[in-house]
């Protein structure tokens, strides 16, 4: 069993890791209203702006080198400014 105190600095290490949002591989964010870390979750909280994209389909999280470090497919149609909730957890599986 992996102690929640490591699972925790591995959240923490990913978090560090993360500087910007790219949205369908074009569209970069790097402004964030929440980047957290509690209880081994990476919390992010971003807005995408009206007119920025038409819809996203896939949402990327880099690091400053553009290195991917999480990619996930969606489908988010933007019609005005949309905030997004976006958590990673890290856990034994």
């Amino acid at each position: 069993m992996i102690p929640t105190t490591f699972l925790n600095e591995l959240a923490q290490y990913a978090n560090t890791q993360i500087a910007k949002v790219v949205l369908n591989g074009s569209y970069e964010i790097n402004t964030f209203r929440i980047k957290k870390v509690e209880a081994g979750t990476v919390e992010l909280e971003y807005i995408i702006p009206a007119g920025s994209v038409a819809e996203v389909k896939l949402i990327e999280l880099r690091s400053s080198a553009g290195k991917v470090v999480s990619s996930n497919t969606a489908y988010v149609p933007i019609i005005s400014d949309t905030v997004i909730k976006h958590t990673m957890t890290v856990k034994e599986v």
